[in-house]
């Protein structure tokens, strides 16, 4: 019986399954180079490749500048909550768990995406979340500029 059990360069290697996994590029390389290959993955990616092992989850996890960049793009939406949890000293994994979901709910507001919204029913089976009093400010103030 054979299983992945690791993806390099593109390609799938499979092992036996009583073989360990000797082709994990992360027991190879220097912590630095593995975080580098990390940080080309997309959000879901990484946090797929954090579940993969017990080395991949350490180094994803306790690697911040993996998760900065990502935030630093949800920042363009969500720029005030992302400073208020960077100020309450939250690691960027955080900030950026606790801004996501609200950052593409925020942006799709803001780009007038709903502006004929007619009723409740309409957004029963759209992407919501709760948002806060300042961003509901925000948004009617876009709202009325349209």
């Amino acid at each position: 019986m054979f299983n992945v059990c690791s993806v390099f360069a593109g390609e799938l290697f499979k092992l036996n399954q009583t073989d360990t996994c000797q082709l994990n590029f992360a027991e190879k390389l220097p912590e630095e180079m593995s975080i580098k290959i990390f940080s080309e993955l997309d959000i879901e990616s990484l946090c797929n490749a954090s579940l993969t092992c017990k080395l991949w989850h350490y180094l994803i996890e306790d690697s911040d500048p993996l998760w900065r960049d990502h935030c630093l793009t949800v920042r363009a939406v969500c720029q005030r909550e992302i400073e208020a949890d960077l100020r309450d000293g939250l690691s960027w994994k955080v900030t950026l768990v606790r801004n996501y979901k609200i950052g593409f709910v925020k942006k799709d507001w803001l780009s007038g995406r709903y502006s004929n919204i007619c009723s409740a029913e309409e957004l029963r089976n759209r992407r919501m979340c709760p948002l806060d009093v300042e961003t509901w400010g925000e948004i009617l103030e876009a709202e009325l500029e349209r």
